[in-house]
């Protein structure tokens, strides 16, 4: 790539959002449930409130998209990739706003091609008349495959949310583009197609989440014989120092309150589940090649440490950096360059308390249920992934208490038998399976 520093100076914005202004939006309706939502609106994400309740309702409509261009290519940008999650119907105010945020980019940058993955967004765009007159507006997987395979683009960053992305990224693979993965989906459903496409066609897979670029860092200049186990930090989430019999009667507002990151409803709740770390073990074994029960996990609340690598002498080496994602985007953006980032950096004057502890099982139950699922394989880990969907969603909605999400992730693995996938189809179609299992089964784990 030919992207320059001065590039990348608007990417520290993706890092630590916990005091960010918030701006309420007017109500509107969501014409798939009949109700009215509040939109609160950050920098990054609107998140729907439920007027009963007061809390975030996104498992009924959520909208999440990073400002500003997904990649920097070259001098003579081409192309830009805009992307976000939808559930349910929006309002054309919102319509309006992502759409006011995508025309300044393109007419900056003189972009030929963009593709939005819903074809309302993209019919809306085409009607506005805000785009340049050659700026061609492409739809839905084939606009997203389209663009990901354009012969001026070298690298794809893949993050878009759920199995939207699958398809056009095993695309971009098979184009030999080099992929930046942002989405935890891809590798967890289809690893084994993901990283089959890879090694055929040598194109690089470069991670972007914090732990695994840490570890991606640590392994650059190691032959694979040196490497004895992984480590891969977690912050312990919300309550990482409540009593596990606590759990039950813990809030949705309190599972919201991320000690360190600001990462959106459904990613926090994961963390204080710790479902996250569990998917990131899957990945991991996708990415480095290692065995499930080589990759270790830690509670480390301070999030400097992102992970760790011990060796075959016994000796552990970790990679150091401020809670930021702008140091992982930066490290696959410029890869394998590197140049000084805009985040803050670690203050070494300053005192700074590194500690390290081993998650408690009776806390994380998740963390096991992902860990077993990863050395079952196959369509193991799509069944975890969708059932922890829909129980979170549950208990975002008030119909499960916290300590009903392990439950019922637990019980919908127990209900669908995984099997090795000849395709990807097959993945799907498990994934499909393992919602509708979840969906009839979190009834009787209600509260």
């Amino acid at each position: 790539m030919a992207t320059q520093p001065q590039d990348l100076a608007g990417l520290s914005h993706l890092g630590n959002t916990q005091n960010k202004p918030q701006q309420t939006l007017e109500t509107f309706p969501n014409r798939n449930i009949g109700r009215h939502y509040t939109v609160e609106l950050t920098t990054d994400e609107f998140t729907c409130l439920c007027p009963a309740t007061g809390q975030p309702d996104f498992a009924k409509i959520t909208i999440r998209y990073i400002p500003g261009p997904r990649i920097v290519e070259s001098k003579s940008l081409k192309l830009y990739f805009w992307s976000y999650r939808q559930q349910g119907m929006f309002h054309e105010h919102l319509s309006n706003k992502i759409l006011d945020d995508l025309v300044g980019p393109v007419r900056e940058f003189k972009v030929g091609v963009i593709a939005l993955a819903d074809p309302a967004a993209a019919a809306a765009a085409r009607a506005s008349g805000e785009f340049p007159s050659g700026t061609r507006i492409l739809e839905g997987e084939a606009g997203l495959s389209e663009v990901a395979c354009l012969p001026e683009v070298t690298m794809v960053v893949s993050a878009v949310v759920g199995t939207a992305g699958l398809v056009p990224t095993l695309a971009a693979l098979e184009a030999r583009k080099d992929v930046a993965l942002a989405s935890k989906e891809l590798l967890v459903l289809a690893g084994k197609f993901v990283t089959a496409t890879a090694r055929r066609t040598g194109a690089r897979l470069l991670p972007v989440d914090s732990e695994h670029n840490a570890i991606f860092q640590l392994l650059r200049d190691k032959p694979a014989a040196d490497i004895d186990r992984l480590v891969l930090t977690a912050s312990g989430g919300a309550f990482r120092d409540t009593p596990p019999e606590r759990l039950g009667a813990v809030t949705l507002a309190q599972a919201l309150k991320h000690p360190n990151w600001d990462m959106g409803p459904k990613v926090t709740i994961d963390s204080a589940t710790m479902a996250n770390k569990g998917l990131e073990i899957i990945e991991a074994r996708w990415l480095f090649d290692l065995p499930v029960d080589r990759i270790d996990v830690v509670v480390h609340p301070q999030s400097i440490i992102h992970s760790m690598v011990t060796l075959r002498d016994g000796s552990l080496q970790a990679l150091l950096s401020p809670p930021s994602m702008a140091y992982p985007i930066q490290d696959c953006l410029l890869y394998p360059r590197r140049l000084p980032c805009p985040a803050p950096r670690l203050d070494l004057a300053a005192a700074l308390t590194l500690s390290m502890s081993p998650p408690d099982p009776a806390r994380y139950p998740c963390l096991g249920l992902a860990r077993a699922a990863a050395r079952t394989g196959g369509t193991a880990p799509a069944i975890f992934n969708a059932a922890n969907e829909v129980a979170v969603a549950a208990f975002v909605e008030g119909r499960l208490g916290f300590t009903g999400i392990a439950e019922l992730v637990a019980a919908t693995l127990a209900a669908c038998p995984a099997a090795e996938p000849a395709t990807l189809a097959e993945v799907l179609a498990a994934d499909t399976a393992a919602r509708q299992a979840a969906s009839r089964l979190a009834p009787g784990l209600a509260r």
